[in-house]
């Protein structure tokens, strides 16, 4: 059979022709395209001494792989959603240190991770600590989680001075962890407020939520905060007066506004889904991957798409609407679909 033209895809400037040809039960993918001896972006791809920087790595790989194409395909949904949403998302103002602060550095590796939180950010901030650690750990799975959340655990952009911050987005390999935007949020609701043992939330959000949303609250759930509904939660999120008050809290604040992705290049964006492949990835362009693999157990509580569905039966079809609208970008610039089981206006 002749190769056919399945796609031609307009990719950072450069057009790259995706070909398939069938083979019996296989189907061979070939993926023509130029690669650049500088990225996108036009930053210096160098090398340190006598080694190959993760950069030189991923955009001039000394051999192509399929992972390689997939991560120019994410980084070009991010480009074009973008571009779609200029009028939400390119008000260029000046990111300010703050805008920075999830943005973890490694010198060591001239890496950059922004992490986002219920994206197995604790994982990967635990591989980081031995990244950074030089030598003082090993097994990622050795430090306590609460120890690799302490922020002084880890260096983050916001510490360096303008100059430090623009020569490492420039010449440092950027990447983040996404996850289904609604999966995510209940991830979040169930660890922050049906944990008894997250009293801090429960006093600063939970006791928030039920005076706003609950009528007739009894003055032990005003007092306590424990007992917040999913349904309340959705209507706090959903209502401006939240929104205007104060940005939202990280386990539950979009990606966008964390990571800043239309302002911020990021050369790889991995996903929950593929979460040991694309570390494992990384970690191979980092030159670790003989010796450091991503933590690969399973937690039995994760929170599934079967238990995100059962959380939002609930929710009347409105506040599905108003809640997408809030994360639609993130549903858009990390090519999730829309969820079966929303009944959006």
């Amino acid at each position: 059979m002749k190769p056919a033209v399945l796609e031609v895809m307009r990719m950072n400037r450069v057009c790259r022709m995706v070909l398939v040809t069938s083979v019996g039960s296989f189907i061979l993918v070939i993926f023509y395209f130029q690669i650049m001896r500088r990225n996108p972006f036009g930053m210096d791809i160098c090398c340190r001494k006598g080694s190959r920087s993760p950069l030189q790595e991923l955009y001039n790989p000394t051999q192509l792989s399929n992972t390689a194409i997939l991560h120019q395909i994410r980084r070009d949904q991010v480009t074009d959603t973008c571009r779609a949403n200029s009028v939400s998302s390119r008000k260029r103002r000046v990111l300010t240190p703050s805008d920075l602060k999830h943005l973890v550095v490694d010198e060591d590796h001239e890496m950059i991770y922004c992490y986002v939180p219920k994206v197995a950010c604790t994982n990967w901030k635990r591989v980081m600590m031995v990244l950074t650690g030089r030598g003082k750990y090993s097994d990622p799975m050795e430090i306590p989680a609460n120890e690799a959340h302490v922020s002084s655990n880890l260096k983050t952009l916001n510490q360096y001075s303008i100059p430090e911050i623009n020569h490492r987005l420039k010449n440092y390999m950027k990447f983040l962890f996404v996850r289904e935007p609604f999966e995510r949020l209940v991830s979040a609701y169930r660890n922050k407020f049906t944990q008894k043992y997250n009293t801090s939330f429960h006093k600063r959000y939970g006791t928030k939520i039920v005076r706003r949303q609950r009528k007739n609250a009894t003055q032990e759930a005003l007092r306590k905060g424990d007992d917040v509904k999913f349904e309340e939660f959705v209507a706090y999120l959903i209502d401006p007066h939240t929104q205007r008050e104060e940005p939202f809290n990280e386990h539950w604040q979009t990606v966008y506004s964390l990571c800043h992705p239309c302002h911020i290049h990021y050369d790889l964006i991995g996903k929950y889904e593929t979460l040991e492949e694309d570390s494992n990835y990384i970690l191979q362009l980092a030159g670790v991957g003989n010796y450091l693999k991503f933590p690969t157990y399973a937690k039995s509580t994760r929170t599934t798409d079967e238990m995100t569905t059962e959380f939002f039966q609930n929710i009347s079809s409105e506040h599905q609407t108003q809640l997408y609208e809030v994360y639609k970008l993130d549903f858009l610039m990390f090519n999730y679909s829309v969820p079966s089981y929303l009944k959006l206006e």
